[in-house]
């Protein structure tokens, strides 16, 4: 990485770049082979970075930085969960720029390890409707 040595002057004539004009194009993952092929762009590329924050876990991959990833509950108590279980989804979603804000929030207890989490992701690109089967918390 190249750190500038010199100062930086911003003047009123600095052009700062809108998050909703930058390119977004990435690798489409297919999950179910377990390869990459292809490209997607916009609410496709936003919907495979929802799935895969929600899917990797929080400070285990050297590669991602520690704001990155889901914070797993395994083993946690029951009613610790329930409380707390919301929060973790909403911080690990909303450290993604692109995601403004999260409604229509709803958690479904299936089993005591088993929860239906239902939601709705406003982003620059549109909403994006989640849901996401059996989050495991044992």
């Amino acid at each position: 990485m190249v750190v500038p040595t010199d100062n930086i002057t911003i003047t009123p004539n600095t052009e700062v770049e809108d998050a909703a004009q930058l390119p977004t194009r990435t690798y489409q993952l297919d999950f179910v082979r377990g390869r990459c092929g292809g490209f997607i762009d916009g609410q496709k590329a936003i919907e495979q970075a929802i799935f895969k924050v929600l899917n990797t876990v929080r400070f285990n991959h050297l590669i991602y930085s520690d704001n990155y990833g889901f914070e797993n509950m395994i083993g946690q108590d029951e009613l610790y969960v329930r409380g707390d279980l919301a929060r973790r989804i909403q911080e690990a979603l909303l450290q993604d720029e692109r995601i403004t804000s999260i409604s229509n929030f709803q958690l479904d207890f299936v089993t005591k390890e088993d929860v239906l989490v239902n939601l709705v992701a406003h982003t620059i690109y549109g909403d994006v409707r989640l849901l996401k089967e059996a989050v495991r918390l044992a």
